[in-house]
């Protein structure tokens, strides 16, 4: 599996924990950067990992920032994104389960390493459900791109 990840400043160190357990689990990892604490705007990250998702080089993200919330919002304005951040597994779980969430957030300020990386395997082992969620996700879809045509 081929997954993007992307840090600003906050979650540089967190994101190459983060990079390393997953190589090591075998995944194929597409680092967006950054690549030291110096101070960024996390907006860049964010859309180099989201379009990384779009185009279909990766089948996921993962974004580190402070509390994750920055990284999540900018992502969501890529359109075909659905972003989100967790805290926990269960919240990792449940957006994939019943959003079809394709890239996470964390926030480097909020969890610890072990608990980062547990949300993020969690994230990456559950599947989306199915059912009475997909007309959900297409109405999301639906909303973007009306929103998307109205903007234009």
């Amino acid at each position: 599996m081929k997954i993007a990840i992307g840090s600003d400043h906050a979650g540089f160190e967190l994101k190459e924990k983060i990079r390393a357990d997953l190589i090591k689990k075998g995944y194929d990892v597409t680092d967006e950067g950054t690549n030291t604490t110096d101070s960024v705007d996390y907006p860049d990250y964010a859309k180099k990992v989201a379009h990384d998702v779009v185009q279909n080089k990766v089948e996921f993200g993962v974004l580190v920032c402070g509390s994750g919330i920055g990284m999540a919002i900018s992502a969501n304005k890529v359109q075909g994104i659905r972003a989100t951040t967790a805290t926990s597994e269960v919240e990792a779980q449940l957006c994939r389960e019943h959003n079809d969430a394709n890239i996470i957030a964390v926030g480097a300020r909020l969890v610890s390493e072990d608990q980062a990386k547990q949300i993020v395997d969690r994230f990456l082992h559950t599947s989306f459900s199915h059912g009475r969620h997909e007309q959900r996700v297409r109405k999301i879809a639906e909303l973007e791109k009306e929103e998307a045509k109205a903007n234009s």
